[in-house]
C-alpha cells in the first residue's frame, strides 16, 4: 500500500517535471523563439501549448502594436535649443522576429529603435528655423516617421506612426518671440492708422474736388444762362425795333407830329443848306409893328 502511494507520488512528480521542462506555452500576440543551449533554432512557435526538450528555452517576442513615449533635445537651423516630447507606435513582424532576436535581442527598442529615433529627430529639426517648427509639427512627425521606417524596415520593425506632441523653447527665445510679435502688432496697427488717415485725406480731397467741380459747373451754367438771356433780350429788342421801323410810314409820322403839336409855331425854322434860319418870333413882332 505504502509502496503504491510512493510510486504514484513519484509518477506525479515525474509528470510535473516533464510538464515544467518539456512543455511551453506561447501567449496570443507573441512569437516563440526556440533556443537550445543558447543557440537559436531556425523555427518559431505560434501561440499555444508546445512540447520541447528540457534543454530548450522558449523566448516570447511581442508582435502586438506597442507604444512608447520619448523626450529629447534638439537644435533648430538657427541654433535655438528646443525640448521635444513625442510618442511612437511600432510592431515587429512575425516572420522576422527570429532574425531580430538573433541580431539585437529582446531589448530591441532601447538598443535599436530609440537611438535611431533620437538621431533622426535631431536631424529633421535642424532643417527648420525655430519660428517654423511649431507651424510644421505635422511635417516634422511625418519626416521622422519616414526616416525611422526606412532605417528599421530591414530589421522587421514596422513604424506605424510617430507624433511630435510638444515643442518647448527656452525662456529667452520665448520672450524674444513675444517681443517680436508685440512689435509686429504695433507696426501693423500703425500701418492701419496711417492707411486710414491717408484714406480720409484722399476722401476729403476728393470731396473738395467734387465740390469745386460742382461750383464751377454751376458758375458756367449761370454764365451761359446770363449770356443766353442777354442774347435773347438783344434779339428781342432788335426784332421790336425792326417791327417798329417797318411800321413807321410818312403819313403816320406826320399824324404823330400833328397830334403832338401844341398850337405854337416854332421859334426857328430852316437850318438847311440853302435857306437861312428865320426867327419867327422877331418876324411876327415886326409884322405887328409895321402893318
Amino acid at each position: 500500500m505504502k509502496k503504491g502511494i510512493i510510486i504514484l507520488i513519484a509518477a506525479v512528480a515525474v509528470l510535473a517535471i516533464i510538464s515544467l521542462t518539456c512543455t511551453a506555452t506561447v501567449e496570443t500576440g507573441y512569437t516563440g523563439i526556440v533556443t537550445t543551449f543558447g543557440r537559436v533554432e531556425d523555427r518559431t512557435m505560434e501561440a499555444g501549448l508546445h512540447l520541447k526538450t528540457p534543454f530548450q528555452r522558449i523566448i516570447a517576442m511581442d508582435n502586438r502594436e506597442q507604444k512608447s513615449t520619448f523626450t529629447t533635445e534638439a537644435f533648430s537651423s538657427d541654433i535655438q535649443q528646443v525640448n521635444i516630447t513625442g510618442s511612437i507606435n511600432y510592431a515587429i513582424n512575425k516572420s522576422t522576429a527570429m532574425n531580430l532576436f538573433k541580431e539585437v535581442g529582446t531589448d530591441y527598442f532601447n538598443k535599436l529603435v530609440y537611438p535611431r529615433m533620437l538621431e533622426i529627430t535631431k536631424g529633421v529639426f535642424s532643417k527648420y528655423t525655430a519660428e517654423n517648427l511649431v507651424a510644421n509639427r505635422q511635417n516634422l512627425s511625418e519626416s521622422i516617421r519616414d526616416g525611422l521606417h526606412s532605417e528599421l524596415e530591414g530589421y522587421g520593425i514596422n513604424v506605424i506612426s510617430l507624433s511630435i506632441e510638444n515643442i518647448d523653447f527656452t525662456d529667452a527665445f520665448t520672450d524674444a518671440v513675444e517681443a517680436k510679435q508685440v512689435a509686429a502688432q504695433k507696426k501693423l496697427q500703425a500701418e492701419i492708422e496711417q492707411a486710414q488717415m491717408t484714406m480720409e485725406t484722399q476722401q476729403q480731397a476728393e470731396r473738395q474736388k467734387i465740390n469745386a467741380e460742382a461750383a464751377a459747373n454751376v458758375a458756367r451754367i449761370n454764365a451761359d444762362a446770363d449770356a443766353y438771356a442777354v442774347k435773347v433780350r438783344s434779339e428781342a429788342e432788335a426784332e421790336a425795333n425792326k417791327l417798329i421801323a417797318e411800321s413807321l410810314t410818312e403819313n403816320l409820322l406826320k399824324f404823330n407830329e400833328i397830334k403832338a403839336w401844341d398850337g405854337n409855331l416854332p421859334t426857328y425854322v430852316g437850318g438847311g443848306t440853302t435857306l437861312p434860319i428865320l426867327n419867327l418870333t422877331e418876324t411876327e413882332k415886326n409884322t405887328e409893328a409895321n402893318p
